[in-house]
């Protein structure tokens, strides 16, 4: 089977500044609706070829990694999902800009809360960035019948991909901003009159393109590159969708086609190739299927049979590809005296691998990374979620320290020889005194998923000699990633019955066949409810799904079927995303969910640090979405887009289109 490694970036050059002459967005102004000049090249010759779909659809393919992938040495654009969820907060404790006060911080104008990338947020790049993928979908749409020579079926298969790559991107840009203007075409002449198009009304219009897309695009079978969309890709996106606009009964049809009929299954036993860890000296792996599951040799392999579709991201030129930088970003910093054994000493060095005081049996920086927790879990992600029928799972691969898959702070052992306790593990508080051993326990002191988190990291590993000691797997380097997996297929499917039938006694079997797999002792008996399903999704997809927009969709859900969550609370469609305050009531089941299990809300915090001495994590009920960016509002300077309610500007009186047919039809207006 052919890769698409090769074909994506090799192309996505040429590609990228003719895009950038006809695309309606800037790719480097915050002027959201202003067009760029016409480009040089003239579009019509352009993709009037099927090398120029292909490469239009090459760099769809490519963009769509760079959500889990590097924008910023110390950041990472999924953080900022995780971080408006009940699993992550903000951790980068130096920073008085941190967006740790989200009620308070998160404006339509505010830098900090929108539009700075610097170890704060990447909300304004998940706007400009996913408009950009749009418009590189929309590209393809509208030129694919133009193209002479091909059949239908292959134009079809075109366009259902770019209806993927654009019903991914627009299902993303609905649950984070709420409705939002409908971009559909590319346009001749500049536009700046638009109106705001309602969410529900952009859902129906993705739902009859993907089942468009389900019948046209051919199964990764049949497909001859890797990392090209694929029929399975197509209903898992569709399912999702059909959930979302209270299709129970369809959404659970695809669902059984995905698990029964399609040829998928999940992985049960080792596979693949036996990634021993950065230093197996210091950090023993026993082989297990979830290890082996989540390296990224292993994701998107013909033995890998759970991979629906993954998003290849590695090969022999290192520079062609995105670094995933999860061992610097997401694991906590220790290397500093900060991190104190109980004799006062630094309890965690970095020491060189050419340097006399080497020792491989404690070479922490080559088995779990240089970590700066940008940002860093919340104690549920960590502890709580881990608990089912009141017991914490011992036995649960994807937590289980014994064999290496989960790092937790107590494994580290002292490794400063100048340290009476050298070699005894790391305490979090002194054992005679109670007195605190680490300064800042939000940055430098949390458990991480190491089978996750830990990816190769060949340039550093050849350079033992630098200056700086920072040699090692010091941040992670280029990794192939999931996108979906048949695992989400029994989530998806759990969660579309329980909307039919909250009562239906093979729920759990759907949750348990994850849980089986990950060789749990712990499983579902009995009815099971909306918060065992998502504490599922948890455990299963950290880091894989987009967490915020799934809890979203499913507050949406949960609002739309009058289903009760798992503390017996209902919500109506007509406020739960329009309310405010930052009390225990009311509110979506985002809300709901991010109050009882984060930081958010919880008082400020008093520790130790140099940036943000006194932390205090909020989270508002208005914040269910994000403010649509002033600089969007504007640039609109013939129209207005609506804000969304809580924010400065918000105005219920504002018109938007009510059904995607009427804004479609108004894209050609532009005055």
């Amino acid at each position: 089977m052919k890769n698409i490694h090769q074909r994506s970036n090799r192309i996505f050059y040429c590609i990228a500044s003719i895009m950038g002459g006809i695309m309606l967005l800037s790719s480097c102004s915050k002027d959201f609706l202003k067009p760029n000049p016409l480009s040089i090249y003239e579009p019509t010759a352009t993709f009037s070829t099927e090398s120029g779909l292909m490469s239009a659809m090459a760099i769809c393919d490519r963009h769509l990694k760079l959500y889990w992938a590097t924008e910023h040495n110390e950041m990472l654009t999924l953080g900022t999902e995780y971080i408006f969820s009940e699993l992550m907060v903000a951790g980068a404790t130096d920073k008085r800009n941190m967006l740790c006060d989200v009620a308070n911080m998160l404006t339509p104008t505010s830098e900090t809360g929108m539009q700075n990338l610097d170890r704060t947020n990447s909300i304004w790049y998940l706007w400009q960035e996913t408009y950009k993928g749009i418009s590189y979908a929309n590209t393809i749409i509208q030129f694919v019948d133009r193209v002479e020579g091909l059949d239908d079926n292959i134009k079809n298969a075109y366009k259902g991909r770019a209806y993927f790559h654009r019903a991914f991107r627009y299902m993303a840009l609905v649950f984070q901003f709420g409705d939002i203007p409908l971009v559909s075409k590319l346009l001749e002449v500049p536009k700046q009159n638009y109106r705001s198009t309602e969410r529900d009304a952009i859902l129906q219009m993705l739902v009859q393109d993907m089942e468009f897309a389900v019948e046209w695009v051919p199964t990764q079978q049949e497909t001859n590159l890797i990392g090209l969309v694929n029929k399975g890709a197509c209903r898992m996106l569709l399912t999702k969708l059909y959930l979302a606009i209270g299709e129970y009964a369809k959404a659970k049809e695809q669902t059984d086609i995905l698990i029964n009929q399609s040829g998928y299954s999940l992985m049960t036993g080792n596979f693949g190739t036996f990634n021993p860890g950065g230093e197996a000296r210091t950090w023993p792996i026993t082989r297990n299927v979830i290890w082996d599951m989540h390296r990224a040799e292993n994701k998107l392999i013909a033995a890998n049979k759970e991979v629906i579709m993954g998003m290849p991201n590695r090969g022999s030129d290192a520079e062609s590809f995105s670094q995933m930088l999860t061992m610097r970003i997401l694991y906590p910093f220790v290397f500093d005296n900060r991190v104190q054994a109980p004799d006062g000493r630094q309890a965690l060095l970095n020491t060189r691998r050419n340097s006399g005081d080497y020792n491989p049996l404690y070479d922490y920086m080559r088995a779990f990374g240089r970590g700066i927790s940008t940002f860093r879990p919340t104690y549920f992600q960590t502890h709580a979620v881990w608990s089912v029928n009141g017991e914490v799972d011992a036995t649960d691969l994807r937590h289980s320290s014994s064999t290496g898959n989960w790092m937790r702070m107590e494994d580290y052992k002292v490794n400063n020889k100048a340290s009476a306790q050298f070699g005894q593990n790391l305490t979090l508080f002194h054992p005679t005194t109670g007195a605190l051993l680490c300064s800042d326990t939000i940055r430098r002191w949390f458990d991480v998923p190491h089978y996750k988190f830990f990816l190769n990291d060949p340039v550093n590993e050849a350079n033992i000699v630098g200056s700086d000691g920072l040699r090692g797997a010091t941040n992670g380097g280029i990794a192939d990633w999931y996108l979906y997996r048949l695992a989400e297929a029994y989530l998806l499917r759990a969660e579309a019955k329980y909307y039919l039938n909250p009562n239906d006694g093979t729920i759990k079997d759907d949750l348990n066949s994850i849980r089986q797999r990950a060789q749990c002792t712990q499983l579902y008996q009995g009815t099971v409810n909306i918060g065992d399903i998502m504490n599922e999704r948890a455990r299963e997809l950290y880091w894989e799904e987009w967490r915020n927009v799934e809890l979203k969709r499913v507050s949406l859900c949960l609002a739309r079927s009058g289903r009760p969550d798992e503390w017996g609370n209902t919500y109506s469609l007509a406020n739960f995303d329009r309310q405010s305050g930052t009390d225990a009531a009311g509110g979506s089941y985002w809300y709901q969910r991010i109050n009882h299990y984060s930081m958010y809300n919880k008082g400020p915090i008093q520790i130790n640090a140099t940036g943000n001495s006194n932390p205090n994590y909020t989270m508002d009920k208005k914040n269910m979405y994000w403010p649509i960016p002033y600089a969007a509002i504007t640039a609109n300077t013939k129209g207005v887009l609506s804000q969304n309610f809580g924010y400065d500007g918000y105005d219920a009186g504002v018109s938007k289109w009510s059904t995607w047919q009427e804004a479609v039809a108004d894209e050609d207006k532009t005055e």
